[in-house]
């Protein structure tokens, strides 16, 4: 079951014209990431920390936009891992109106792989992540 997170869109995320910058779609997708992890556990201060020996940056990302948003929206960002490899997943994130799922506001997908800090090669997931992605399949 997608982890299910919940947002409103704040003034600071819309341009010039009062809608929803694209970027910041991603944005707020890295918002549902960052709350799935703590939900599923994980502690997020050593998880983001440069003190860790592995990160999981992010090699690729996209966003489709179907109606725009607009400050004061309500929103819910379903979120799903996917594993892709012994040493990458992605994420696919669907944005609705809060309490509407059949108006799909955007969908966003990014791709991570996991990586030794040290000489930046690419290493298996840890058990914590296998354990962060089985909870919101």
């Amino acid at each position: 079951m997608p982890f299910v997170y919940q947002r409103t869109v704040r003034f600071q995320d819309t341009d010039a014209a009062g809608v929803v910058y694209f970027a910041n779609t991603l944005a707020m997708c890295h918002e549902a990431y960052e709350e799935s992890l703590i939900a599923a556990g994980v502690e997020v201060r050593q998880f983001f920390s440069r003190s860790s020996a592995i990160a999981f940056p992010i090699v690729h990302a996209e966003a489709d936009y179907r109606h725009p948003a607009f400050c004061g929206d309500r929103h819910e960002i379903l979120l799903t891992p996917v594993l892709t490899s012994a040493h990458g997943f992605e994420i696919r994130y669907e944005i609705y109106e809060k309490g509407d799922r059949d108006r799909l506001i955007s969908k966003a997908l990014t791709r991570h792989v996991c990586i030794n800090l040290e000489n930046r090669e690419r290493q298996p997931l840890p058990q914590q992540m296998l354990d962060w992605l089985t909870k919101w399949h």
